[in-house]
């Protein structure tokens, strides 16, 4: 073999293996972030609370409510199975959302607002409790001006 002939093999065999890189990294990159996608989108300048994605049962508590705004939240799920979401407002026992129950399609997230009114202070607490340890879910809590 002559010098010109192995450089060139040698370059596209180089290229080839940059290549393969570069495309794993990419098709990486690209099922990471599809696994990795928001249940439910941010909330704007009104959000309190954006739980973007989680798996599995959990909860969040949300503080700094201003009293003289409507408090909203809202709650997202997919990936088949359900969630079981329950309230508790520390300041305001009586005004205690009843627990529900949201079932989490496949593909497209399922979603739910709850208003939970005016003239709340302090904060709350939400437990979101999911049948499969694989579902997914998000939550925001905003209160509009």
């Amino acid at each position: 073999m002559n010098h010109t002939r192995t450089t060139h093999i040698a370059r596209t065999a180089i290229t080839l293996t940059a290549a393969a890189a570069a495309l794993a990294l990419t098709t990486g990159v690209v099922q990471a972030s599809a696994a990795e996608r928001e249940v439910i989108s941010h909330p704007g300048p009104d959000g309190l609370i954006w739980v973007p994605e989680t798996t599995g049962s959990s909860g969040f508590v949300s503080g700094g409510l201003a009293s003289h705004l409507d408090t909203f939240t809202t709650f997202a799920c997919e990936g088949g199975g359900s969630i079981e979401v329950s309230f508790r407002l520390d300041d305001h026992p009586d005004r205690n959302p009843a627990p529900f129950t949201l079932t989490c399609p496949t593909g497209t997230p399922a979603s739910i607002t709850v208003p939970l009114g005016t003239g709340l202070s302090g904060g709350f607490g939400a437990t979101v409790t999911t049948s499969t340890p694989t579902t997914r879910w998000g939550a925001t809590v905003v209160q509009p001006e």
